[in-house]
């Protein structure tokens, strides 16, 4: 399912974390990597305290000094300057379709709270344009020299089909780094339970709970059945039932031990209606401080 990856690189030593989990993901697919630097016009002297790559040339030596040390890992990996019209993210979607690429390895590092939903959402419009799944990584100062690991693949799943489009794309991953896959389900408590359904629980608070107590029922068998498909593909999967609100639950789920990365489909919208609409992926992004595999909702 991986067969090219494409890395977009701004010239940071922050931009480089993703580098080691392309690397990590080539190694076992036999996967070639696709390093690609835009070039923006009037750019900045710097960028994240780096020198900004103003032109083609400089570029391309930056570019030339990572494929050297990519191959020093057994990795085949080419190079892209791109120079053409466009925001940053159209530009990126634009190399992505030209280059094959199967999945988009990124790191964010831009603003945090509102300014980070407004400004470094580029994952997100990458996904709205082009569809190709995002891995999004947190940045490190220790950029390519980063270590990479992915025991726990954390999988959230509403019972929808809509977000079980994660999971072809979340199980390659998992199998190709050898992750468990953990499939998580959120089932809100009376005084976690939103909106008007949250109002007329609380009025009548023995059938709502009741009702939530099914919800958490079902929602067991409902994973039990994913495990089992999944299981018999040869994946180590487990089932997760919880109860409370869903960000706050799953970004409790990230600050376990081994739970390394999440993946989740996602409608890919990004700014000001993410923020309005409470888009969990842009939250867990936000907060959580783990990669996340985004994989876009086809409407």
């Amino acid at each position: 399912m991986y067969r090219h990856l494409l890395v977009p690189l701004d010239g940071s030593r922050l931009a480089e974390t993703a580098v080691p989990a392309a690397v990590a993901l080539a190694v076992r697919l036999d996967a070639e990597i696709v390093l690609l630097h835009v070039v923006e016009p009037e750019a900045p002297a710097q960028v994240h305290g780096y020198h900004h790559l103003k032109t083609p040339q400089e570029a391309q030596a930056y570019l030339d000094d990572l494929v050297a040390w990519v191959a020093q890992r057994g990795v085949r990996a080419r190079t892209r300057v791109e120079t053409g019209p466009g925001d940053v993210a159209a530009r990126i979607s634009r190399e992505a379709a030209s280059a094959d690429a199967n999945l988009i390895v990124l790191c964010t590092h831009g603003g945090r709270g509102v300014r980070g939903l407004l400004f470094g959402r580029v994952a997100q419009q990458v996904l709205a344009r082009g569809g190709i799944p995002v891995f999004l990584m947190p940045p490190s100062p220790r950029g390519r020299e980063a270590d990479f690991l992915c025991r726990r693949l954390l999988v959230p799943l509403d019972g929808s089909g809509p977000s079980e489009a994660v999971l072809p794309y979340a199980a390659a991953f998992a199998r190709a780094l050898e992750s468990t896959l953990v499939l998580e389900s959120v089932i809100p408590t009376l005084s976690t339970i939103r909106g008007a359904r949250g109002a007329t629980a609380r009025l009548l608070p023995r059938m709502g709970e009741a009702v939530l107590e099914e919800e958490a029922t079902d929602a067991a068998a409902y994973l039990q059945t994913l495990v089992s498909r999944l299981e018999a593909d040869g994946l180590d999967v487990e089932g997760l039932v919880e109860r409370g609100e869903p960000v706050k639950v799953l970004e409790a789920a990230a600050a376990r031990p081994g739970t390394d990365a999440f993946a989740m489909a996602t409608h890919a919208r990004a700014g000001v209606s993410a923020i309005w609409e409470g888009s969990i992926a842009a939250r867990l992004m936000e907060h959580s401080g783990r990669p996340i595999l985004l994989v876009r909702i086809r409407s």
